[in-house]
């Protein structure tokens, strides 16, 4: 009797003559055996190896073609299941990414906004401690929300003594002092209905502050600065209808700075009327550099007339400006309260009330422009149709990344109240809007 014994890759087949078959791990071989005593002998000796007759699984002999394909699909199954376990980990790190991702976003512009706020809250506090200028201080005073400064009227008070005594010795000239007084009944304005940092409301009637929020912490004026500038033009101006070139200083001026502008061409030649009207209602630069040189000669000529303008109506103390565009120098600076006065003496001038006052303008037909380039004030045509107990007469309006977006405007009640807002630091030229149509509603 003859005794085989066989094995595949993995397991192994003894085959002998009764057709009992038992299965053993053991490297590939085939054995013939010359008794059953031999075969007997190595199934003893290998027992370890051998499975038990339980674990026996009737199958034929596997062959080499049957074994290749065998290993394939094991391959292809192990291939799948790696592909499997890597699909599933990068569907877990995108789910990680998708919810971790915004809320770092929203940590980091947290943090940006946060330290953007400290850092101009010390710069403003370092100019102050610089200029002298002491902190304002509100006392409540009822229930209601109404507060008031005593340092904002004692030092109303000193600076308008400072400037009658200025007027006796002879240190300034002609001079009008604007101010309005910071009475017991000022209002804090509420940040629910006003997001701009910086507001204040005036009665210039009877020259009483309404209500305030940090009215007089400096902050760059922006464009704001341009209603100054029409002033100071307008009182030294003759004829509307000179004819000012537009060099390629001034236009290189705009673009450099980049400046908003009229639109008006290298050497165009436009009347002083178009400066005038284009200084304010697309706030142009190039509109406003012409007009300085135009009434002094030079633009730092020019800023030196503003700054004696400042002293004449008492504001120099708080109000310094390096331009007459608006640009940002730490040099350059206001306050709400003091573009408030300034307002007020130009609504109080015909020419620069007429020019606050216009929504649209057409300027005077050139070579280059021969239909003329019609501007418009976006704030006034914005805020004509808000329900206001009624109706915004003046504005201007100021974007620079230290204090965002600002605006200053006038307007009359129904009853004949005359109102100027001045705010600063909204998020959005609408924003703005919508803070002085709340401060209108409240205190017109």
């Amino acid at each position: 009797m003859k005794y085989y014994y066989s094995m595949s890759d993995r397991t192994e087949k003894i085959i002998n003559a009764t057709d009992k078959i038992t299965f053993a791990e053991r490297d590939y071989q085939e054995t013939e055996y010359d008794s059953e005593n031999d075969f007997e002998y190595d199934l003893v000796n290998h027992s370890d190896t051998l499975q038990s007759p339980e674990s026996f699984v009737p199958n034929d002999f596997i062959s080499e073609e049957e074994q290749e394909e065998q290993l394939r699909k094991e391959a292809r199954m192990q291939r799948r299941e790696r592909m499997r376990k890597e699909k599933q980990r990068q569907l877990l790190i995108r789910r990680l990414v998708l919810l971790v991702l915004p809320v770092v976003c929203i940590l980091l512009a947290v943090i940006l906004i946060t330290g953007r706020k400290t850092a101009e809250k010390q710069l403003a506090q370092e100019q102050k401690d610089s200029a002298g200028i002491e902190p304002v201080t509100s006392t409540e005073v009822s229930t209601e929300g109404i507060s008031h400064s005593e340092e904002d009227t004692l030092e109303q008070d000193d600076l308008s003594e400072t400037e009658e005594e200025k007027a006796e010795e002879g240190f300034v000239g002609e001079q009008t002092v604007f101010a309005a007084s910071f009475g017991d009944n000022v209002k804090q304005i509420s940040e629910e209905d006003v997001e701009s940092t910086y507001a204040i409301v005036v009665d210039i009637d009877n020259a009483q502050v309404l209500a305030a929020r940090e009215a007089k912490t400096r902050i760059s004026p922006a464009s704001m600065t341009k209603i100054l500038t029409v002033l100071v033009a307008a009182e030294h101006i003759h004829n509307l209808d000179d004819k000012v070139p537009i060099t390629i200083d001034i236009t290189d001026y705009a673009f450099a700075n980049d400046c908003s502008t009229v639109g008006f061409s290298k050497d165009e030649e436009v009347t002083v009327r178009d400066l005038m009207y284009g200084t304010i209602l697309p706030s142009g630069a190039d509109a406003a550099v012409a007009l300085a040189k135009y009434v002094a000669g030079s633009h730092e000529a020019f800023v030196d007339l503003m700054n004696e303008k400042l002293q004449s109506m008492g504001l120099s103390a708080t109000t310094h400006f390096t331009n007459c565009v608006g640009l940002y120098d730490e040099n350059h600076y206001s306050t709400v309260y003091d573009m408030a006065m300034i307002l007020q003496a130009a609504v109080e001038n015909d020419l620069c009330r007429d020019v606050l006052n216009a929504h649209t303008f057409t300027t005077s037909g050139t070579d280059e422009h021969p239909n003329g380039i019609t501007i418009s004030n976006w704030f006034l045509r914005r805020i004509e149709d808000k329900p206001v107990p009624g109706e915004v007469l003046c504005a201007k309006t100021g974007f620079v990344v230290q204090s965002r977006n600002c605006a200053a405007s006038y307007g009359k009640s129904n009853s004949g109240k005359r109102i100027i807002c001045v705010t600063a630091d909204a998020h959005s030229s609408w924003r703005a809007i919508y803070d002085h149509v709340a401060l209108y509603n409240a205190f017109m």
